[in-house]
Protein backbone atom coordinates (compact mmCIF):
# COMPACT_ATOMS: atom_id res chain seq x y z
CA UNK A 1 0.00 0.00 0.00
CA UNK A 2 1.16 3.64 -0.92
CA UNK A 3 1.50 6.66 1.76
CA UNK A 4 -1.05 8.04 -0.26
CA UNK A 5 -3.47 4.88 0.17
CA UNK A 6 -2.69 4.66 3.74
CA UNK A 7 -3.30 8.15 4.76
CA UNK A 8 -6.56 7.83 2.53
CA UNK A 9 -7.73 4.70 4.82
CA UNK A 10 -6.54 6.20 8.02
CA UNK A 11 -9.11 9.45 7.38
CA UNK A 12 -11.66 6.78 6.47
CA UNK A 13 -11.61 7.34 2.71
CA UNK A 14 -11.12 3.78 1.78
CA UNK A 15 -14.47 4.01 -0.97
CA UNK A 16 -13.63 4.70 -4.72
CA UNK A 17 -16.27 7.58 -4.78
CA UNK A 18 -14.78 9.01 -1.79
CA UNK A 19 -11.15 8.82 -2.72
CA UNK A 20 -12.20 10.28 -6.05
CA UNK A 21 -14.24 13.30 -4.87
CA UNK A 22 -11.32 14.03 -2.55
CA UNK A 23 -8.59 13.58 -4.86
CA UNK A 24 -9.71 15.56 -7.46
CA UNK A 25 -12.89 17.64 -6.13
CA UNK A 26 -15.82 18.13 -8.93
CA UNK A 27 -16.52 22.07 -8.80
CA UNK A 28 -20.23 21.72 -10.30
CA UNK A 29 -21.49 18.27 -8.41
CA UNK A 30 -19.87 19.90 -5.13
CA UNK A 31 -21.21 23.07 -5.74
CA UNK A 32 -24.57 23.90 -3.68
CA UNK A 33 -27.79 25.87 -4.41
CA UNK A 34 -26.70 29.65 -3.51
CA UNK A 35 -30.15 29.95 -2.60
CA UNK A 36 -30.21 27.37 -0.15
CA UNK A 37 -28.81 30.27 2.33
CA UNK A 38 -30.86 32.39 4.28
CA UNK A 39 -32.47 35.47 2.66
CA UNK A 40 -29.97 34.99 -0.33
CA UNK A 41 -33.55 35.93 -2.72
CA UNK A 42 -33.80 39.17 -0.77
CA UNK A 43 -30.36 40.15 -1.44
CA UNK A 44 -30.62 39.51 -4.85
CA UNK A 45 -33.79 41.27 -5.27
CA UNK A 46 -32.23 44.44 -3.84
CA UNK A 47 -28.91 44.12 -5.85
CA UNK A 48 -31.12 44.22 -8.78
CA UNK A 49 -32.68 46.39 -8.02
CA UNK A 50 -29.38 49.09 -7.02
CA UNK A 51 -28.49 48.11 -10.51
CA UNK A 52 -31.66 49.43 -11.85
CA UNK A 53 -31.96 52.56 -10.43
CA UNK A 54 -28.26 53.14 -10.67
CA UNK A 55 -28.06 53.38 -6.98
CA UNK A 56 -24.80 53.65 -5.16
CA UNK A 57 -23.79 50.44 -3.26
CA UNK A 58 -20.94 50.54 -0.53
CA UNK A 59 -18.95 47.24 0.14
CA UNK A 60 -18.14 47.84 3.88
CA UNK A 61 -15.34 45.51 4.30
CA UNK A 62 -12.76 44.04 6.80
CA UNK A 63 -9.05 44.32 7.46
CA UNK A 64 -7.93 40.72 7.65
CA UNK A 65 -7.38 38.65 4.28
CA UNK A 66 -10.91 36.99 4.84
CA UNK A 67 -12.49 40.41 4.75
CA UNK A 68 -10.03 41.81 2.17
CA UNK A 69 -10.70 39.05 -0.51
CA UNK A 70 -14.60 38.78 0.07
CA UNK A 71 -14.42 42.90 -0.63
CA UNK A 72 -12.55 41.65 -3.56
CA UNK A 73 -14.79 39.04 -5.16
CA UNK A 74 -17.75 41.49 -4.60
CA UNK A 75 -16.17 44.56 -6.13
CA UNK A 76 -14.77 42.94 -9.13
CA UNK A 77 -18.23 41.19 -9.73
CA UNK A 78 -20.42 44.28 -9.09
CA UNK A 79 -18.70 46.01 -11.44
CA UNK A 80 -19.18 43.23 -14.06
CA UNK A 81 -22.85 43.19 -13.09
CA UNK A 82 -23.11 46.82 -13.78
CA UNK A 83 -23.91 47.80 -10.45
CA UNK A 84 -22.36 50.99 -9.32
CA UNK A 85 -20.11 49.94 -6.18
CA UNK A 86 -17.09 51.06 -4.15
CA UNK A 87 -15.22 49.49 -1.23
CA UNK A 88 -14.50 51.16 2.70
CA UNK A 89 -12.31 49.07 4.79
CA UNK A 90 -12.55 50.33 8.46
CA UNK A 91 -9.48 51.14 9.95
CA UNK A 92 -8.84 48.52 12.74
CA UNK A 93 -7.10 51.83 14.90
CA UNK A 94 -9.81 54.28 14.38
CA UNK A 95 -13.21 52.21 13.12
CA UNK A 96 -12.04 48.64 14.76
CA UNK A 97 -13.35 45.37 13.82
CA UNK A 98 -16.78 45.92 11.61
CA UNK A 99 -19.70 48.43 11.50
CA UNK A 100 -19.32 51.65 12.91
CA UNK A 101 -22.24 54.33 13.69
CA UNK A 102 -19.90 56.73 12.58
CA UNK A 103 -18.90 55.11 9.58
CA UNK A 104 -22.20 54.58 8.55
CA UNK A 105 -22.93 58.51 9.05
CA UNK A 106 -19.96 59.11 6.88
CA UNK A 107 -21.26 56.74 4.35
CA UNK A 108 -24.71 58.06 4.06
CA UNK A 109 -23.42 61.59 4.04
CA UNK A 110 -21.29 60.76 0.70
CA UNK A 111 -24.27 59.40 -0.76
CA UNK A 112 -24.73 55.76 0.21
CA UNK A 113 -28.06 53.82 -0.96
CA UNK A 114 -27.19 50.28 -0.05
CA UNK A 115 -23.93 48.93 2.15
CA UNK A 116 -23.14 45.22 1.39
CA UNK A 117 -20.90 43.82 4.35
CA UNK A 118 -18.39 40.85 4.01
CA UNK A 119 -16.82 39.28 7.08
CA UNK A 120 -19.07 41.31 9.60
CA UNK A 121 -22.30 42.73 10.63
CA UNK A 122 -24.47 39.50 12.06
CA UNK A 123 -24.22 41.59 15.26
CA UNK A 124 -24.18 44.72 14.33
CA UNK A 125 -28.07 45.49 15.11
CA UNK A 126 -27.67 49.14 16.69
CA UNK A 127 -25.08 50.10 14.06
CA UNK A 128 -27.67 48.69 11.15
CA UNK A 129 -31.05 50.51 13.21
CA UNK A 130 -28.90 53.65 12.73
CA UNK A 131 -28.59 52.82 9.02
CA UNK A 132 -31.80 52.18 8.27
CA UNK A 133 -32.55 55.63 10.13
CA UNK A 134 -30.16 57.34 7.68
CA UNK A 135 -32.07 56.07 4.47
CA UNK A 136 -29.48 53.07 4.32
CA UNK A 137 -30.25 49.67 3.51
CA UNK A 138 -28.05 47.24 4.37
CA UNK A 139 -27.41 43.22 3.27
CA UNK A 140 -25.39 41.37 5.47
CA UNK A 141 -22.99 38.76 4.29
CA UNK A 142 -21.11 37.38 7.75
CA UNK A 143 -19.94 33.73 8.83
CA UNK A 144 -19.25 34.96 12.54
CA UNK A 145 -21.84 33.40 15.19
CA UNK A 146 -25.34 35.05 15.43
CA UNK A 147 -27.88 35.96 17.96
CA UNK A 148 -31.00 34.69 18.55
CA UNK A 149 -32.53 37.44 16.50
CA UNK A 150 -31.53 39.10 13.01
CA UNK A 151 -30.37 42.58 12.59
CA UNK A 152 -32.96 44.72 11.13
CA UNK A 153 -31.03 44.01 7.60
CA UNK A 154 -32.80 44.01 4.39
CA UNK A 155 -30.71 40.48 4.23
CA UNK A 156 -28.59 38.61 6.82
CA UNK A 157 -26.54 36.02 4.76
CA UNK A 158 -25.25 33.73 7.35
CA UNK A 159 -24.85 29.97 7.14
CA UNK A 160 -24.22 30.02 10.95
CA UNK A 161 -27.97 30.91 11.10
CA UNK A 162 -29.73 28.07 12.43
CA UNK A 163 -33.34 28.61 9.60
CA UNK A 164 -31.50 27.31 6.77
CA UNK A 165 -31.54 24.09 4.54
CA UNK A 166 -27.67 24.22 3.28
CA UNK A 167 -25.78 21.94 3.35
CA UNK A 168 -22.33 23.32 4.87
CA UNK A 169 -21.90 25.77 7.34
CA UNK A 170 -18.10 26.35 8.15
CA UNK A 171 -17.46 29.05 4.40
CA UNK A 172 -15.51 31.68 5.12
CA UNK A 173 -16.42 35.27 4.50
CA UNK A 174 -15.16 35.50 1.10
CA UNK A 175 -17.11 31.65 0.41
CA UNK A 176 -19.97 33.37 1.45
CA UNK A 177 -19.45 36.60 -0.95
CA UNK A 178 -19.18 33.65 -3.34
CA UNK A 179 -22.00 32.40 -3.17
CA UNK A 180 -23.59 35.68 -3.50
CA UNK A 181 -21.62 36.03 -6.60
CA UNK A 182 -23.53 33.01 -8.13
CA UNK A 183 -27.06 33.65 -7.05
CA UNK A 184 -26.65 37.18 -8.48
CA UNK A 185 -25.42 35.37 -12.03
CA UNK A 186 -29.10 33.37 -12.15
CA UNK A 187 -30.64 37.34 -12.36
CA UNK A 188 -27.49 39.64 -13.77
CA UNK A 189 -25.76 39.68 -16.90
CA UNK A 190 -22.14 40.38 -17.24
CA UNK A 191 -20.77 37.69 -15.65
CA UNK A 192 -21.37 34.35 -17.70
CA UNK A 193 -21.61 30.96 -16.23
CA UNK A 194 -18.46 29.62 -15.59
CA UNK A 195 -16.33 32.67 -15.55
CA UNK A 196 -16.79 33.10 -11.65
CA UNK A 197 -13.76 30.62 -11.08
CA UNK A 198 -11.50 33.29 -11.93
CA UNK A 199 -12.75 34.76 -8.45
CA UNK A 200 -11.38 31.25 -7.24
CA UNK A 201 -7.55 32.70 -6.20
CA UNK A 202 -9.14 35.20 -4.25
CA UNK A 203 -11.42 32.55 -2.42
CA UNK A 204 -8.86 30.43 -2.19
CA UNK A 205 -6.74 33.22 0.05
CA UNK A 206 -9.51 33.82 2.14
CA UNK A 207 -10.20 30.80 2.35
CA UNK A 208 -7.03 29.17 3.62
CA UNK A 209 -6.19 32.51 5.66
CA UNK A 210 -9.04 32.18 7.53
CA UNK A 211 -8.62 28.88 8.76
CA UNK A 212 -12.31 27.50 7.95
CA UNK A 213 -12.29 23.73 7.39
CA UNK A 214 -11.20 22.34 3.91
CA UNK A 215 -14.06 20.29 3.38
CA UNK A 216 -16.86 19.95 1.41
CA UNK A 217 -17.39 23.64 -0.65
CA UNK A 218 -14.05 24.85 0.86
CA UNK A 219 -12.00 22.06 -0.47
CA UNK A 220 -13.20 22.47 -3.98
CA UNK A 221 -12.90 26.12 -4.13
CA UNK A 222 -9.22 26.30 -2.46
CA UNK A 223 -8.29 22.88 -5.22
CA UNK A 224 -9.05 24.54 -7.82
CA UNK A 225 -8.23 28.31 -6.77
CA UNK A 226 -4.63 27.57 -6.28
CA UNK A 227 -4.82 26.21 -9.75
CA UNK A 228 -6.47 29.66 -10.75
CA UNK A 229 -3.43 31.44 -9.07
CA UNK A 230 -1.02 29.90 -10.90
CA UNK A 231 -2.19 31.26 -13.73
CA UNK A 232 -3.62 34.41 -12.09
CA UNK A 233 -4.65 37.68 -13.97
CA UNK A 234 -3.98 40.05 -11.15
CA UNK A 235 -0.79 41.76 -11.45
CA UNK A 236 -1.05 42.12 -7.43
CA UNK A 237 -0.84 38.69 -6.43
CA UNK A 238 1.99 38.29 -9.31
CA UNK A 239 4.24 40.50 -7.60
CA UNK A 240 2.91 39.82 -4.17
CA UNK A 241 4.25 35.71 -4.79
CA UNK A 242 7.43 37.21 -6.56
CA UNK A 243 8.39 39.36 -3.38
CA UNK A 244 7.34 36.47 -1.12
CA UNK A 245 9.21 33.92 -2.96
CA UNK A 246 6.72 31.76 -3.98
CA UNK A 247 7.27 29.87 -7.63
CA UNK A 248 3.60 29.32 -9.01
CA UNK A 249 4.38 26.09 -10.14
CA UNK A 250 4.91 25.24 -6.64
CA UNK A 251 1.77 26.62 -4.69
CA UNK A 252 0.27 24.75 -2.43
CA UNK A 253 -1.83 26.02 0.34
CA UNK A 254 1.15 26.40 3.02
CA UNK A 255 2.27 28.94 0.39
CA UNK A 256 -0.99 30.97 0.89
CA UNK A 257 -0.98 31.09 4.92
CA UNK A 258 2.57 31.56 5.66
CA UNK A 259 3.55 33.30 2.31
CA UNK A 260 1.02 35.90 0.84
CA UNK A 261 -0.86 36.18 3.83
CA UNK A 262 0.74 37.84 6.58
CA UNK A 263 2.26 40.42 3.84
CA UNK A 264 -1.29 41.25 3.26
CA UNK A 265 -1.88 41.43 6.58
CA UNK A 266 0.78 43.31 7.73
CA UNK A 267 -0.54 46.67 6.29
CA UNK A 268 -4.24 46.53 8.30
CA UNK A 269 -1.76 45.05 11.21
CA UNK A 270 0.69 48.20 11.19
CA UNK A 271 -1.33 50.99 9.44
CA UNK A 272 -4.21 51.05 6.94
CA UNK A 273 -5.72 47.45 5.03
CA UNK A 274 -6.19 49.81 2.61
CA UNK A 275 -3.28 48.84 1.00
CA UNK A 276 -3.11 45.36 0.93
CA UNK A 277 -6.91 46.09 -0.93
CA UNK A 278 -5.12 48.72 -3.46
CA UNK A 279 -3.30 45.42 -4.36
CA UNK A 280 -5.56 43.29 -5.01
CA UNK A 281 -7.60 45.25 -7.21
CA UNK A 282 -5.28 47.21 -9.08
CA UNK A 283 -4.50 46.74 -12.70
CA UNK A 284 -1.34 48.38 -12.76
CA UNK A 285 1.87 46.59 -12.81
CA UNK A 286 4.25 49.29 -11.47
CA UNK A 287 1.46 50.21 -8.54
CA UNK A 288 1.26 46.65 -7.78
CA UNK A 289 5.34 46.24 -7.76
CA UNK A 290 5.27 49.15 -5.55
CA UNK A 291 2.51 47.98 -3.01
CA UNK A 292 4.22 44.17 -2.84
CA UNK A 293 7.63 45.90 -2.07
CA UNK A 294 5.62 48.01 0.53
CA UNK A 295 3.92 45.09 1.93
CA UNK A 296 6.93 42.74 2.35
CA UNK A 297 9.05 45.71 4.21
CA UNK A 298 5.80 46.10 6.54
CA UNK A 299 5.75 42.48 6.88
CA UNK A 300 9.48 42.40 8.32
CA UNK A 301 8.44 45.27 10.62
CA UNK A 302 5.56 43.53 11.97
CA UNK A 303 7.80 40.43 12.88
CA UNK A 304 10.38 43.09 14.90
CA UNK A 305 7.04 43.95 17.19
CA UNK A 306 5.43 40.55 17.38
CA UNK A 307 8.90 39.00 19.15
CA UNK A 308 8.66 42.57 21.31
CA UNK A 309 5.78 41.90 22.08
CA UNK A 310 5.31 37.96 22.68
CA UNK A 311 8.47 38.64 24.97
CA UNK A 312 6.99 40.52 27.02
CA UNK A 313 3.78 38.46 27.35
CA UNK A 314 5.66 35.60 28.34
CA UNK A 315 7.14 37.44 30.89
CA UNK A 316 3.68 38.17 32.20
CA UNK A 317 2.43 34.67 31.58
CA UNK A 318 5.41 33.14 33.52
CA UNK A 319 3.75 34.42 36.69
CA UNK A 320 0.18 32.88 36.06
CA UNK A 321 0.79 29.42 36.74
CA UNK A 322 -2.51 28.46 38.70
CA UNK A 323 -4.84 30.39 35.99
CA UNK A 324 -6.57 27.91 33.15
CA UNK A 325 -7.27 31.26 30.96
CA UNK A 326 -4.19 33.36 30.29
CA UNK A 327 -5.26 37.07 29.84
CA UNK A 328 -2.19 39.81 29.66
CA UNK A 329 -1.86 43.61 29.19
CA UNK A 330 -0.21 46.10 28.42
CA UNK A 331 -0.10 49.77 26.81
CA UNK A 332 2.30 49.29 24.98
CA UNK A 333 0.94 46.60 22.87
CA UNK A 334 -0.44 46.99 19.30
CA UNK A 335 -3.57 45.45 18.70
CA UNK A 336 -2.89 45.24 14.69
CA UNK A 337 -0.49 42.48 16.38
CA UNK A 338 -1.88 40.84 19.86
CA UNK A 339 -3.93 37.84 17.95
CA UNK A 340 -0.30 36.47 16.71
CA UNK A 341 0.85 36.75 20.00
CA UNK A 342 -2.16 34.59 21.49
CA UNK A 343 -1.47 32.27 19.10
CA UNK A 344 1.86 31.74 19.91
CA UNK A 345 1.08 32.10 24.02
CA UNK A 346 -1.69 29.35 23.27
CA UNK A 347 1.52 27.10 21.43
CA UNK A 348 3.73 28.11 24.10
CA UNK A 349 1.63 27.62 27.29
CA UNK A 350 -1.23 25.18 26.22
CA UNK A 351 -4.14 27.43 27.64
CA UNK A 352 -6.32 29.35 26.09
CA UNK A 353 -5.44 33.21 25.81
CA UNK A 354 -6.56 36.50 25.87
CA UNK A 355 -3.89 39.38 25.11
CA UNK A 356 -5.33 42.71 25.48
CA UNK A 357 -3.60 46.38 24.60
CA UNK A 358 -4.62 48.95 27.20
CA UNK A 359 -5.66 52.14 25.46
CA UNK A 360 -5.22 56.20 26.47
CA UNK A 361 -9.51 56.22 26.71
CA UNK A 362 -9.27 53.80 29.69
CA UNK A 363 -10.54 50.87 27.52
CA UNK A 364 -8.52 47.81 26.56
CA UNK A 365 -8.85 45.66 23.08
CA UNK A 366 -7.91 42.09 22.67
CA UNK A 367 -7.51 39.18 20.73
CA UNK A 368 -8.41 35.41 21.63
CA UNK A 369 -7.06 31.96 20.90
CA UNK A 370 -8.75 29.07 21.85
CA UNK A 371 -8.38 25.03 21.46
CA UNK A 372 -10.24 21.86 22.23
CA UNK A 373 -13.54 22.01 24.06
CA UNK A 374 -13.42 25.28 25.08
CA UNK A 375 -15.03 28.21 23.34
CA UNK A 376 -13.62 31.48 23.25
CA UNK A 377 -17.18 32.54 22.02
CA UNK A 378 -18.94 30.82 25.05
CA UNK A 379 -16.27 31.90 27.33
CA UNK A 380 -17.10 35.70 26.21
CA UNK A 381 -20.64 35.50 26.40
CA UNK A 382 -20.41 33.99 30.11
CA UNK A 383 -18.65 36.86 30.85
CA UNK A 384 -20.18 39.77 28.79
CA UNK A 385 -21.02 41.32 32.13
CA UNK A 386 -17.73 42.90 32.21
CA UNK A 387 -17.07 43.81 29.03
CA UNK A 388 -18.58 45.92 26.40
CA UNK A 389 -18.56 44.30 23.95
CA UNK A 390 -16.95 40.59 21.84
CA UNK A 391 -17.56 37.80 19.46
CA UNK A 392 -16.14 35.69 17.07
CA UNK A 393 -15.79 31.90 17.10
CA UNK A 394 -14.69 29.23 18.85
CA UNK A 395 -11.18 29.24 18.67
CA UNK A 396 -10.45 32.73 17.96
CA UNK A 397 -12.46 35.89 18.86
CA UNK A 398 -11.95 39.33 20.21
CA UNK A 399 -13.28 41.54 23.54
CA UNK A 400 -12.99 44.95 24.14
CA UNK A 401 -13.79 46.30 28.08
CA UNK A 402 -12.21 48.82 30.32
CA UNK A 403 -9.32 48.56 31.66
CA UNK A 404 -10.53 48.59 35.91
CA UNK A 405 -12.55 45.45 34.97
CA UNK A 406 -9.36 43.63 33.79
CA UNK A 407 -8.82 41.35 37.24
CA UNK A 408 -12.24 40.76 37.84
CA UNK A 409 -12.89 39.68 34.13
CA UNK A 410 -10.16 37.44 34.36
CA UNK A 411 -11.09 36.01 37.54
CA UNK A 412 -14.46 35.31 36.06
CA UNK A 413 -13.08 33.39 32.85
CA UNK A 414 -11.30 31.36 35.29
CA UNK A 415 -14.30 30.52 37.04
CA UNK A 416 -16.00 29.70 34.23
CA UNK A 417 -13.62 27.48 32.34
CA UNK A 418 -13.59 25.35 35.96
CA UNK A 419 -17.43 25.44 35.82
CA UNK A 420 -17.35 23.03 32.80
CA UNK A 421 -15.34 20.71 34.19
CA UNK A 422 -13.48 20.20 31.25
CA UNK A 423 -10.69 16.82 30.78
CA UNK A 424 -7.88 15.47 28.99
CA UNK A 425 -7.63 18.59 27.13
CA UNK A 426 -4.09 18.71 26.20
CA UNK A 427 -4.82 15.78 24.19
CA UNK A 428 -6.31 18.10 21.31
CA UNK A 429 -2.32 19.28 21.12
CA UNK A 430 -0.78 15.82 21.23
CA UNK A 431 0.40 14.94 17.63
CA UNK A 432 -1.43 12.61 16.45
CA UNK A 433 -0.29 10.03 13.83
CA UNK A 434 -1.92 9.11 10.89
CA UNK A 435 0.26 5.86 9.92
CA UNK A 436 2.56 4.28 12.19
CA UNK A 437 5.53 2.84 9.38
CA UNK A 438 7.86 0.04 11.13
CA UNK A 439 11.15 1.84 9.10
CA UNK A 440 11.88 3.99 6.18
CA UNK A 441 11.15 1.47 3.19
CA UNK A 442 8.03 3.77 1.78
CA UNK A 443 9.67 6.60 2.47
CA UNK A 444 10.88 6.53 -0.78
CA UNK A 445 11.15 10.07 -3.23
CA UNK A 446 8.11 9.30 -5.46
CA UNK A 447 6.07 7.86 -2.33
CA UNK A 448 6.41 11.20 -0.54
CA UNK A 449 6.40 13.12 -3.65
CA UNK A 450 3.03 11.75 -3.91
CA UNK A 451 1.61 12.91 -1.30
CA UNK A 452 0.56 16.18 -2.74
CA UNK A 453 -2.41 14.27 -4.35
CA UNK A 454 -3.78 15.19 -0.67
CA UNK A 455 -3.33 19.02 -0.90
CA UNK A 456 -4.75 21.37 0.07
CA UNK A 457 -3.51 20.75 3.64
CA UNK A 458 -5.10 22.50 6.07
CA UNK A 459 -8.09 22.91 9.25
CA UNK A 460 -10.10 19.36 8.98
CA UNK A 461 -7.12 18.24 6.42
CA UNK A 462 -3.90 18.92 8.06
CA UNK A 463 -0.73 17.22 6.14
CA UNK A 464 -0.05 13.99 7.21
CA UNK A 465 1.77 12.46 10.38
CA UNK A 466 4.33 9.49 10.49
CA UNK A 467 5.07 7.59 13.19
CA UNK A 468 8.49 5.66 13.27
CA UNK A 469 9.05 3.68 16.43
CA UNK A 470 12.24 1.96 17.23
CA UNK A 471 14.93 4.08 16.19
CA UNK A 472 18.20 5.10 16.80
CA UNK A 473 19.34 8.62 17.04
CA UNK A 474 23.01 8.58 14.75
CA UNK A 475 23.16 12.21 14.97
CA UNK A 476 22.52 15.13 16.87
CA UNK A 477 23.03 19.54 15.64
CA UNK A 478 21.63 22.37 16.35
CA UNK A 479 21.03 25.07 13.54
CA UNK A 480 20.34 28.96 13.04
CA UNK A 481 21.84 32.25 14.55
CA UNK A 482 20.54 30.99 17.76
CA UNK A 483 21.18 27.29 17.53
CA UNK A 484 17.31 27.30 18.21
CA UNK A 485 16.82 24.61 15.04
CA UNK A 486 17.69 20.89 15.65
CA UNK A 487 18.13 18.56 12.90
CA UNK A 488 18.39 14.58 13.68
CA UNK A 489 20.08 11.63 11.76
CA UNK A 490 17.46 8.65 12.46
CA UNK A 491 18.26 5.15 11.85
CA UNK A 492 15.89 2.24 11.67
CA UNK A 493 15.63 -1.40 12.51
CA UNK A 494 16.68 -2.28 8.70
CA UNK A 495 19.59 0.19 8.97
CA UNK A 496 18.29 2.81 6.83
CA UNK A 497 18.55 6.11 7.54
CA UNK A 498 16.61 9.30 7.42
CA UNK A 499 17.08 13.04 8.63
CA UNK A 500 14.46 15.13 10.50
CA UNK A 501 14.48 18.53 11.47
CA UNK A 502 12.54 20.43 14.03
CA UNK A 503 11.92 24.37 14.03
CA UNK A 504 12.47 26.32 17.05
CA UNK A 505 12.38 23.26 19.33
CA UNK A 506 16.47 22.62 20.05
CA UNK A 507 15.10 22.77 23.78
CA UNK A 508 12.61 20.64 23.86
CA UNK A 509 14.15 17.68 21.47
CA UNK A 510 17.04 16.78 23.59
CA UNK A 511 17.63 13.16 22.75
CA UNK A 512 21.45 12.47 22.41
CA UNK A 513 23.39 10.26 20.39
CA UNK A 514 22.61 6.22 21.12
CA UNK A 515 18.99 7.06 21.98
CA UNK A 516 16.84 4.76 21.56
CA UNK A 517 13.23 6.80 20.19
CA UNK A 518 9.87 7.30 18.54
CA UNK A 519 9.59 9.98 15.54
CA UNK A 520 6.53 11.84 14.47
CA UNK A 521 6.96 13.63 11.54
CA UNK A 522 5.97 15.07 8.10
CA UNK A 523 7.76 14.20 4.99
CA UNK A 524 8.77 16.34 2.60
CA UNK A 525 11.68 16.17 -0.23
CA UNK A 526 14.59 18.88 0.69
CA UNK A 527 16.26 20.36 -2.30
CA UNK A 528 19.52 21.79 -1.28
CA UNK A 529 22.54 22.57 -4.65
CA UNK A 530 21.03 20.45 -6.54
CA UNK A 531 20.43 17.80 -4.33
CA UNK A 532 16.95 15.69 -3.38
CA UNK A 533 16.68 13.95 -0.92
CA UNK A 534 13.65 12.27 1.49
CA UNK A 535 13.60 14.29 5.00
CA UNK A 536 10.82 14.83 7.79
CA UNK A 537 9.65 17.94 10.07
CA UNK A 538 10.14 16.47 13.45
CA UNK A 539 6.69 17.18 15.16
CA UNK A 540 7.63 14.85 18.14
CA UNK A 541 9.92 12.78 20.39
CA UNK A 542 9.88 9.96 22.77
CA UNK A 543 12.02 7.96 24.27
CA UNK A 544 11.86 4.47 24.24
CA UNK A 545 12.00 3.21 28.28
Amino acid sequence: MSLVDAVLAARGLSEPAARKIFLHPDYEATRHDPFLLPDMNLAVDRLVRAKESSEKVVIYGDYDIDGLTASTVLLKSFEAFGITASVFIPNRFIEGYGLSRAAIKMLAEQGAQLIVTVDCGSLSHKEIERANELGVDVIVTDHHSVAETMPPAVAVINPKRPDHDYPFIDLAGVGVAFKLVQALQTKLDGLAPGQEKWLLDLVALGTVCDIVELRDENRTNVYWGLEVMKKTRRPGIKLLMAVSRVEPEKLVARSLGFGLGPRLNASGRLETAQLALDLLVTDDNTLALELAERLDMMNRERRTEQDRIFKAARSLADTMHSDKVLIVSDPTWSHGIIGIVAAKLLETYRKPTFVLQELEDGTAKGSARSYGDFSAVEAIRATESHLIKGGGHKLAAGVTLEIKNITAWQRAMNEFYDSLKLTDQLRHLDVRSDVTLPDFSKCTEGNVSELSLLEPYGNGNPEPVFEFPGLTVTSRRTMGADNQHVKYRFLDQKGQSMEMIAFNKADEFTAEIGAEVTAWGELDINEWNGRRAVEGRLLKLQAIV
